[in-house]
This record gives C-alpha cells, structure tokens and sequence, in this order.
C-alpha cells in the first residue's frame, strides 16, 4: 500500500489548467434550517389527525370521551346544514375582530408615545407592564361589575389581552432602532413627522409584526373565555351549550374552530411580515 501524502506527490505538468490541480474542497455543512418546505405550516396538524384517526379506527380512542374525526366531520356537516355554525361564528369572529382593532390601536399608540419620549415612557411603561403580570381573565369579575355582562365587557376583555404583546414588543422595536439613523435624521434636517415615518416605523416594523403574532392568539383565547359568560350566540356559546347535553362532538368541533381560527390568522400575519419585511436576511428564508 502507497503511503505517499500529499505533499510528496508529484508536481502537476507545465500548463496544466488551474482546474485540474486545485484540491477538491470538502462539502460545506450547511449550519441553518434549510429550504422552506412546501406547505410545511400543514404537516404537524394532519400528522394529529392522522393519529386521532388511527386510534379511533383501531379502537384505541374511547368513542364517549373523543369522537373518531369522521364522527366530527358530520356534525359540522350538520351544523353547517343547519346554519347554526355560521351564525356563531359570525359572531365571534365580529368581538375578536373589534378586540383586536382597540388592543392593536391602544398598543400601538402608547408603544410609540413611550418609545419616542423619556417622560411617556415614565408615565406608560410602569403601568403597562403592570398589567403585563396580571392576566386579563382575572379581571373579567371586575369589567363584570363595571360594564355588564354584554358586549362591551367582551370586546374590552379581548382587547386588554391584545394590547399588551402588540406594545411590548413594538416599544422593544422602538428601544433598539440603531441610534446612528436618528443622528443621520437630525444631520439631514428631518422633521419630527418625517424622521417618524423614514426611521422609526420602518425599524419597528418587524416588533410590530411580531406582537401581532401574538395578539391574533390572545385575542381567541380570551374570546373562548367571554363567550361563556351569558352569551346567547358565538362559538363558546356554542360549545358551553353542548356541554350541558353531553355532546361531546359538538365541542370538538368548536375547539376544531377555534384552532383553524388561529392557525389562519397566524398565517396571515406571517405572509404580512413575509412581504413587507422581503429587505431582511433571516434562518426563516
């Protein structure tokens, strides 16, 4: 057997192309994620049904405790035959809408106040983060007292609970813009309502986005909760109202919603921040 290394082999010949006596490099192990994979979003959800229906088949799956999906799938034929499904979530969708609109505003309002002004962040940020450590269920009890058990008390539950990651993580894209952009601003001669729009909302853009992420979940998961507090309509309703006969099915089909809900809505903010955030380079392609 040769032992002769690398060094010691012979010297290419005179002329050789510089292609055939370069080393051949070893492949280069890729350190990030990889390519998106193609409706990658859809996979672990159908992997869950996939299972659920495996263990309902095989009779692993108590049929009283969990319905088999096909089981699931006829009632929300039915409930979609009857109109009732498209009623209720009506409904729901018009309070997580207005609870999101006042919590997006409200959030995004004191998040630029306190983050372009010492003295409004003295004055905001202490209360806000606050609030930040109480959840917005626990107050339910006291906007009972305050503004009744109607619609009112449900949007402002929906958007105490949406104002709060929308402003933090906004103030957060505020805080960490790049102080040099500001001094180029004032070099350049910017005015305040110029350097807002040039500097600051672009640099807080991909905040914003982030706690929009995390508003659209808090605004259905507060929403499943109001809904059970004398409601006469809505996808909670619905589902408080088939707890009371034991209809185990129609339950599931309400939590099935409410999990498509804020599967898709996810997914909308994250196309958002896709397309108008193309100037970034991230590991999420």
């Amino acid at each position: 057997m040769s032992t002769t290394t690398l060094d010691e082999q012979a010297p290419p010949a005179v002329g050789a192309p510089a292609a055939a006596v370069r080393p051949r490099r070893a492949g280069r192990k890729r350190l990030g994620p990889g390519r998106p994979v193609p409706y990658g979003w859809a996979i672990g959800p159908l992997l869950l049904l996939a299972l659920w229906a495996a263990g309902s088949g095989l009779g692993l799956v108590d049929a009283r405790s969990l319905p088999a999906p096909w089981t699931i799938a006829g009632t929300a034929a039915d409930l979609i035959d009857s109109g009732k499904l498209q009623s209720h979530l009506a409904t729901s969708g018009q309070r997580a809408l207005l609870g999101l609109l006042f919590g997006v505003a409200a959030g995004l309002l004191l998040a630029l106040v306190s983050g372009l002004s010492r003295l409004g962040e003295a004055v905001i940020d202490g209360p806000v983060q606050i609030k930040r450590a109480i959840p917005s269920l626990a107050l339910i009890p006291l906007l009972i007292l305050w503004f009744g058990i109607g619609e009112t008390m449900k949007v402002i539950t929906i958007a105490l609970g949406v104002f709060v990651p929308v402003y933090i993580h906004t103030h957060n894209g505020l805080r960490t813009i790049d102080n040099r952009y500001a001094e180029l601003a004032e070099t350049v001669r910017l005015g305040r309502l110029a350097f807002v729009r040039h500097v600051v909302l672009p640099g807080a853009l991909p905040g914003f986005l982030l706690g929009m992420r995390f508003a659209v979940t808090a605004a259905w998961l507060a929403l499943v909760v109001v809904e059970q507090v004398n409601a006469t309509s809505g996808i909670g309703y619905m589902m408080e109202l088939a707890r009371t006969y034991g209809q185990t099915d129609v339950i599931i089909v309400g939590l099935v919603v409410y999990g498509l809900l804020g599967l898709v809505s996810d997914a909308l903010v994250r196309l958002v921040e896709r397309r108008t955030l193309t100037w970034r380079r991230t590991l999420a392609g």
